[in-house]
């Protein structure tokens, strides 16, 4: 089996470990704008080989895990060169606008959209993770619009790796990643602009920093890179969850200022709720 990795970062990496140690007979190849990736990749065992868009053709899944902004250009190219019984899938963070992208494209049927919801802050071959996707859920998006036995193929795999599967259409997976995804990194990136733009005053403040600040800004050391362009797709999105987000944080302001801790008090308890349906949802 040829797997043909686009990307061969965190979750490209993490991906061909995963599938290396799930099947016997499959050589992972790497595809790469970036060389230094690719031989750290092959160093690490993560690819066996370097590969080019045109050796595409004879792959049997190839596994586009490039920022959101660059798949939208390469996904076209990828579906013109692959032969009709390739799998080609994508895990970025958007939906909709990569299947927007290729709607009309005369192998449209060989296009999986999907959204494996794991990763870490960090990036490149070294961030690469072995059993990553075990128990994450992969959301799969059109799925009708992928041929019915390419759509199995993606099933027998993402099997493989653990993941539990849901299905969303494009729209809805973009709204509702905006809360749960987007809004988190954008709070943990201007909770550390925050607190490093205190530092500058106050030197001593990350001697006081604990777990929770430790935590709550983990997100902030995630890639800009492949951040930036997921705003950019979802804006509409984001740009809501941002102004109900700032809605919430005016009010507990006002809150204190006009000292009534009952508010503030209920408030919190109120948010607290997320512990039980957080309990529900990781069963």
């Amino acid at each position: 089996m040829n797997v043909y990795i686009i990307g061969v970062g965190l979750i490209g990496g993490s991906m061909a470990l995963d599938i290396k140690s799930k099947y016997n007979n499959v050589t992972v190849f790497g595809i790469d704008s970036n060389e230094e990736y690719l031989n750290e990749a092959l160093s690490l065992n993560i690819i066996d080989n370097k590969a080019t868009l045109q050796d595409l053709a004879v792959a049997d899944f190839v596994i586009l895990a490039v920022p959101v902004d660059v798949a939208l250009i390469l996904l076209p190219s990828i579906l013109d060169v692959v032969g009709d019984d390739v799998l080609v899938f994508d895990v970025g963070s958007t939906k909709f606008p990569i299947c927007e992208a290729i709607s009309n494209h005369p192998k449209r049927r060989n296009f999986m959209a999907t959204h494996p919801i794991a990763g870490t802050e960090f990036s490149g071959p070294s961030a690469a993770i072995l059993d990553l996707f075990n128990g994450k859920t992969n959301i799969i998006c059109e799925v009708e619009k992928t041929t019915f036995k390419l759509q199995q193929k993606a099933l027998e795999l993402f099997e493989k790796l653990g993941m539990r599967i849901r299905y969303m259409d494009a729209k809805s997976h973009d709204k509702h990643i905006a809360y749960v995804s987007h809004l988190s990194h954008i709070s943990s990136f201007m909770l550390g602009k925050t607190v490093i733009e205190k530092e500058k005053d106050e030197r001593d403040i990350f001697d006081m920093a604990g777990s929770g600040f430790e935590s709550t800004v983990r997100l902030a050391k995630s890639s800009p890179a492949m951040w930036t362009p997921i705003f950019k797709q979802n804006k509409k999105h984001v740009v809501k969850t941002l102004e109900e987000y700032i809605s919430n944080l005016t009010k507990f302001k006002s809150f204190l200022e006009s000292d009534d801790y009952d508010a503030v008090f209920n408030e919190m308890q109120s948010a607290n709720k997320i512990k039980e349906i957080l309990k529900t949802f990781n069963k």
